[in-house]
């Protein structure tokens, strides 16, 4: 069996994420925080915190089911990682999730004012669901990979 390393797997959801619709996520994202921080204002007097988050969550999110919805699209390295991604699903889903905790935890840290440790099992929660969420939707995209080779 061919088992690779923990560095290999991010190095292939990384090719995988290069030719990622990254304006369309960056749009996505700065949409949707703003229409969080639009409704929070209406319902709640206002959380920048939460629609900060739904924005990067949204903005990786895009990202990564983009980047693997067209795998016969790129140079081959790009291919096969995207194939390799669209195959190992929940492997796969742990950059965009990681991106998510990373991006996510100063905001929560600066922001939200919960302290070190509740800023961290924020931002982790929210790459939780991202990878939840990311690894679903790849895993219903699995006929692709199939219908590429």
């Amino acid at each position: 069996m061919n088992e690779i390393s923990r560095r290999d797997e991010v190095s292939l959801s990384g090719a995988a994420l290069r030719g990622a619709p990254w304006k369309a996520a960056a749009v996505g994202g700065g949409v949707a925080a703003a229409a969080g921080f639009g409704v929070s204002l209406l319902t709640e007097g206002g959380d920048p915190v939460w629609a900060l988050g739904l924005g990067i969550s949204l903005f990786a999110l895009i990202a990564a089911i983009g980047a693997v919805s067209k795998p016969e699209v790129g140079d081959r390295v790009t291919r096969q990682a995207r194939l390799w991604s669209l195959q190992h699903p929940w492997r796969f889903s742990l950059l965009p999730a990681a991106i998510v905790a990373v991006l996510d935890y100063p905001v929560q840290l600066v922001l939200d004012g919960d302290g070190v440790f509740g800023s961290a099992w924020d931002a982790a929660w929210h790459g939780a669901l991202v990878y939840l969420i990311s690894a679903v939707l790849t895993l219903t995209m699995q006929g692709r990979a199939r219908s590429s080779r």
